[in-house]
């Protein structure tokens, strides 16, 4: 090869490499709310305590907190998770944590906001299997240690509403944010916060393709505007033995929703942060391992088939997108003095 093509070559790579680092973005410190919920410290104290009660579950077993839960990974580490009456599901619970820079919710998109999302597991018979909003709500009203808290939060003309529980949720859940992982000091200018492997990593990361989906501060889709969401097809590529093994057409995504032909396949895009504490994955929770995950997101997405090297080497980079988790102090949740609210 001659001293020219070298050099072309060489600084071709330090201008693709220059483009890709161009597109690496740290997370935010904070989330953005919409202007009809602003964050206060009020709103998030009730948002967490409601976050953290079962009582609202048809048998007082569980809460929020019991698939999203904040004192691991923001899930449960099951492939399904288990509801009223040991029930479960067919989709594996998403991690709460950074979930407020997703432009939708639930896997499958049906919620545009986290307010929508807080009130759609209440009412799931098989996650906590109230009949009704109105039925928690109710509840609520008949603890009257929730009241000031919802006065407080929300003034004193009629707070205690279904609205305003979801807000006062979703407020708690804005503040579900692990920013400073490694990758997010290396992209501040913190050269040594990653080791070579994780910045080998992270540049497979984005050669492979990873980042076509896998994009954005929170690694979960590009910043959209309001009213529209980021979808991608999962699985692309289905002549393989991942697909069939891990079952991974049987479940169509979108389609369950909109019951359009396009929506078949298509899925809001998770987060990679934290992936590599939230284990299992997929939205059937089918792959154990961070590594095989890896592997059967080239192939099914990319039609790629990644050499060890590649693969310990994406999985070292993910592992840097491992954030600081702000310290959660529990609550105290009002009893009901001498009664039981649970029927």
């Amino acid at each position: 090869m001659s001293p020219l093509r070298l050099y072309v070559l060489v600084f071709i790579g330090i201008l693709s490499f220059s483009s890709n680092a161009a597109e690496w973005q740290a997370l935010p410190a904070e989330a953005p709310a919409p202007a009809d919920n602003p964050t206060t410290p009020e709103k998030v104290e009730l948002g967490q305590m409601l976050f953290l009660d079962p009582r609202f579950s048809s048998t007082g077993t569980v809460s929020c907190n019991s698939c999203h839960n904040v004192m691991l990974g923001g899930e449960d580490n099951r492939a399904v998770s288990m509801g009223v009456h040991a029930q479960t599901g067919g989709r594996s619970a998403p991690t709460v944590w950074n979930s407020a820079f997703s432009s939708s919710q639930f896997w499958d998109g049906r919620a545009a906001s986290l307010e929508e999302q807080a009130k759609g597991p209440v009412t799931n018979p098989i996650e906590m299997g109230m009949g009704e909003l109105d039925e928690a709500m109710n509840r609520l009203r008949d603890i009257p240690g929730y009241k000031p808290y919802f006065e407080k939060a929300f003034g004193t003309d009629n707070p205690m509403t279904v609205e305003n529980a979801a807000k006062a949720v979703a407020a708690y859940e804005r503040t579900l944010i692990t920013p400073n992982s490694p990758y997010d000091r290396y992209v501040k200018g913190d050269e040594k916060a990653l080791s070579e492997q994780q910045v080998r990593g992270m540049n497979s990361f984005a050669s492979v393709g990873c980042t076509s989906c896998h994009s954005g501060a929170a690694f979960s889709g590009p910043a959209m505007s309001p009213g529209t969401a980021f979808f991608m097809k999962f699985p692309t590529f289905t002549d393989n033995d991942y697909a069939n093994k891990y079952k991974l057409t049987e479940d169509t995504g979108r389609f369950t929703v909109t019951k359009n032909d396009a929506d078949k396949h298509m899925w809001k895009v998770p987060t990679v942060r934290n992936a590599a504490i939230t284990a299992p994955y997929f939205h059937n929770g089918s792959v154990g391992t961070l590594d095989e995950a890896v592997r059967v997101m080239a192939k099914v997405q990319l039609n790629k088939d990644l050499t060890d090297g590649q693969v310990a080497d994406i999985v070292a980079f993910l592992s840097a997108l491992t954030g600081e988790f702000p310290e959660q102090s529990m609550p105290h949740l009002p009893p009901t003095l001498g009664r039981t609210i649970i029927k």
